[in-house]
């Protein structure tokens, strides 16, 4: 049945029935020769000789939709791929054994476990799309764990006053405004820093409209309006006045992509007497999301911030030392309190019990009077007989 609907195709010049599509898509080679020899279906190129090298390269030419850093990333990515397994090593000879010698190569490099699962999450989508080429009959890094968990050992909650010494040791105004976006606004640096405009304050309605690079491929995540905080606003206000006019961008002296700002941004900490923290501007930005949570309803600060509530809880809320300050202070301040609240209510519980079997005892003895004044009905307890 299914060469017949071939046959008729090909006569036809019609596509065939999407089952027999579909059905010829899971096909082996071997079949697929003999439907290809007999003029039913053109022949599957030899997939065999598909290179890695030369597979990654393209692939990653094909991709014009991405940004320059994605590119980068898919880059270096297929270079450690090639210098692995070789630049002509036929993709279809690398197994799920071989995935997994792979990652405890990177492993053993002394690579964390965190860009480990990056690099292999980047190697399982170059063999996604080879599954979907039919370059390939299974997808090798399918079982290899992926998924980026949170550091606990990377997170820091960089108080007020820190960041005040570090503003404080800025050496301008433009340096001054990175530091206080990442932690008073919560701006992804550096895409969201360099994106802000001078248009996009609104300093009558106090709201800034933020865009995003980072999240604008999805549908209604390319821009967000935060608060215009007060913190935020001094700083702006700063930079405002020594701009030229005319000026279109917020930051513009650091605009270079080839400007390393968190090297930078480090020199910059150490200036102001503090150690440098992990992830320098996402912990300014967990920071801050951390913060306006003690004040604001969840969901709020995630449209503030841009992000889920699930990525918040798993990569930015964190437990800081006036948590713990505000938990044993309270239980101390609570505790005489709630001991003399309980005496009270004891007392007045013991009160009204009291009061409350007089009652009863006094409604009982009225109730035994009546019934003592009543005879008993002429048919007794049970039920009439006559």
């Amino acid at each position: 049945m299914k060469v017949e609907d071939l046959a008729a195709a090909n006569v036809t010049g019609a596509a065939p029935r999407r089952s027999t599509s579909a059905w010829l898509a899971g096909i082996g080679d071997e079949l697929h020769d003999k439907l290809a020899r007999a003029s039913l279906v053109q022949p599957r190129a030899d997939r065999s000789s598909v290179q890695l090298g030369c597979f990654t390269s393209e692939y990653i030419e094909s991709r014009t939709d991405v940004k320059p850093r994605t590119v980068t990333n898919l880059k270096r990515a297929a270079k450690a791929l090639v210098d692995y397994f070789g630049e002509d090593r036929p993709i279809t000879s690398i197994t799920a054994g071989d995935a997994e010698d792979y990652r405890l190569h990177l492993l053993g490099k002394g690579l964390s476990e965190n860009t480990v699962r990056r690099m292999c999450g980047r190697a399982r989508q170059f063999f996604r799309v080879a599954v979907k080429r039919k370059l390939i009959d299974q997808e090798p890094f399918a079982d290899i764990p992926c998924n980026v968990g949170a550091n606990e050992s990377r997170r820091r909650y960089i108080t007020r006053d820190e960041i005040e010494h570090v503003l404080h040791a800025c050496p301008d105004a433009e340096w001054r405004m990175i530091f206080a976006l990442s932690r008073y606004g919560g701006l992804r640096c550096t895409s969201e820093h360099l994106e802000l405009r001078w248009g996009d304050i609104d300093w009558d309605q106090e709201r800034i409209t933020v865009r995003s690079p980072k999240t604008e491929h999805h549908e209604g995540k390319d821009l967000r309006v935060i608060p215009l905080f007060p913190e935020l606003k001094s700083y702006l206000l700063e930079l405002f006045g020594e701009c030229e006019p005319g000026t279109e961008y917020v930051i513009n002296r650091y605009r270079h992509r080839e400007s390393n700002l968190r090297t930078q941004a480090c020199r910059i900490i150490r200036r102001a007497g503090i150690e440098p923290w992990p992830k320098t501007f996402h912990n300014l930005r967990a920071s801050r999301q951390t913060e306006l949570c003690e004040t604001f309803p969840l969901h709020v600060v995630c449209a503030w911030i841009g992000n889920s509530q699930a990525i918040a809880a798993k990569h930015y809320l964190q437990v800081t030392d006036e948590h713990w300050s505000r938990a044993t202070a309270g239980q101390a301040l609570q505790n005489p309190v709630q001991h003399t609240a309980a005496e009270s209510r004891n007392e007045s519980q013991g009160e009204t019990e009291v009061e409350s079997e007089v009652q009863s005892v006094q409604s009982f003895a009225d109730e035994c009077s009546s019934m003592h004044a009543q005879p008993i009905p002429p048919a007794g307890l049970e039920p009439a007989t006559r």
